[in-house]
């Protein structure tokens, strides 16, 4: 797979479209699967569900997950991720409004590889974005995943 793809794992349709606003004003244009509770994105991830047909290698580049979600929460989620064989090198940042030091500490225990808080201000939330599609997008160097680790 060429195409990086980004997976949104978000309830809030208002920081949904500031995200991909933000990515489109610098110019980003990678697909973005956008899904709205940690259940959906666990079907994403390992195709199942609506997603069955999915190829199972064509994972995202980055995942830009929320914590509080419906059906499964964002721990959740990178605990499944990071247990899976398949995607247990995928970069997944949370990106959420929680401000609780122990989400901080426990999201590193988990194997967050980055932990975000969306600014209130719109500019500023803005500025977050863009920084996350440069960084993880254009710098930042994956491991190649495959069928064969």
């Amino acid at each position: 797979m060429d195409e990086k793809i980004i997976l949104l794992v978000e309830d809030n349709q208002d920081d949904i479209a500031l995200t991909l606003r933000a990515f489109s004003k610098i110019h980003i244009k990678n697909k973005v699967i956008t899904v709205e509770d940690g259940e959906e994105a666990l079907n994403y991830l390992f195709c199942k569900g609506k997603f069955q047909g999915r190829n199972p290698l064509d994972l995202p580049s980055v995942v830009l997950l929320d914590l509080k979600l419906p059906k499964v929460n964002g721990f959740e989620v990178l605990k499944a991720i990071r247990e899976n064989e398949s995607t247990k090198l995928l970069p997944v940042v949370f990106l959420t409004s929680s401000k609780e030091e122990m989400d901080i500490i426990n999201g590193y225990k988990l194997g967050v590889n980055s932990y975000i808080r969306k600014p209130v201000d719109f500019e500023k939330f803005f500025e977050a974005i863009q920084t996350l599609g440069v960084y993880w997008l254009l710098m930042n160097e994956p491991p190649i995943i495959s069928n064969k680790l």
